[in-house]
């Protein structure tokens, strides 16, 4: 099963940390931006570094750096356990090019045999626009939409603005398509107690064509993991529909119901697979 939740947790609590990888997301998101504060980023990384040294994670592990103090944060978490960073604020391949030098660097020094990966996070107008370039680096395997500080850096009310906010939404997917990429992640939403609302709005961006989401409490979790679980019917459809095409040489084929069925729908069912294996 592909990931469909992240849970963030703040780096500056050892308790909600050791709590975090049996609460039931598929990954974790460490945070060392936004829910730490400016005097703390220090007692932060010493907190982290020490949980990575005996922690039993057991569970995909993505750390959220801070983008003014990116060599700080990465001599932190440059580690084998850790699946890869969170970049915030990515507003050009630019920076991403930086970051991922840094990891190389990093990575030889320690002898680590693994590669970093890099999760864009789009949080500005500029990051939007440049989705492309940036879902083109090497090391970005995923974008991120940052739907908060995006809202803030258009001048949009946190009650307004979905119409022009769509357009961002659907920006990204277009990106990680045309870089060949897998699907972009959902942005948070700061309301953790509507989640009827919640599951409401997860479902909107699943059909958008994004695949997972971003959780900033236990309580979405499951809302998550269950709108991005396509049911056993899809899947043994998705099969079925693979073995007629299969059996029609590669061509055109009729489904069970009388419709046609090509390599268009042959895509779609080895993306429904894909997620589910």
């Amino acid at each position: 099963m592909r990931t469909r939740s992240y849970l963030y947790v703040p780096a500056n609590d050892q308790e909600k940390l050791t709590k975090a990888p049996s609460i039931g997301a598929d990954a974790l998101i460490v945070d060392l931006e936004d829910s730490v504060g400016a005097g703390e980023k220090t007692l932060a990384r010493g907190i982290l570094r020490e949980w990575l040294k005996g922690a039993d994670i057991g569970i995909n592990l993505w750390i959220r750096i801070n983008s003014d103090s990116i060599d700080e944060d990465l001599d932190v978490i440059v580690d084998a356990r850790v699946s890869g960073v969170i970049l915030p604020k990515s507003s050009s391949n630019l920076e991403m090019e930086l970051v991922s030098q840094k990891l190389l660097d990093l990575e030889r020094q320690r002898g680590l045999k693994k590669s970093l990966e890099i999760y864009a996070l789009i949080e500005s107008a500029k990051g939007v626009l440049n989705a492309l370039s940036i879902a083109q680096n090497h090391r970005v395997t995923k974008l991120i939409l940052g739907e908060l500080d995006l809202r803030a850096d258009l001048s949009l009310p946190l009650s307004a603005g979905d119409q022009v906010l769509l357009f961002a939404r659907s920006s990204i997917v277009f990106a990680s398509a045309a870089a060949g990429i897998d699907p972009p992640i959902a942005s948070v939403s700061s309301n953790f107690r509507d989640l009827e609302e919640f599951e409401r709005g997860t479902i909107a961006y699943r059909d958008l064509g994004y695949f997972g989401r971003t959780c900033i409490h236990p309580n979405q979790i499951e809302i998550v993991n269950r709108v991005f679980t396509n049911s056993l019917s899809e899947i043994k459809s998705a099969r079925d529909l693979l073995k007629k095409i299969e059996a029609a040489g590669g061509g055109v084929a009729v489904d069970a119901e009388g419709r046609m069925i090509d390599e268009a729908s042959a895509k779609n069912a080895r993306r429904i697979i894909h997620m589910h294996d």
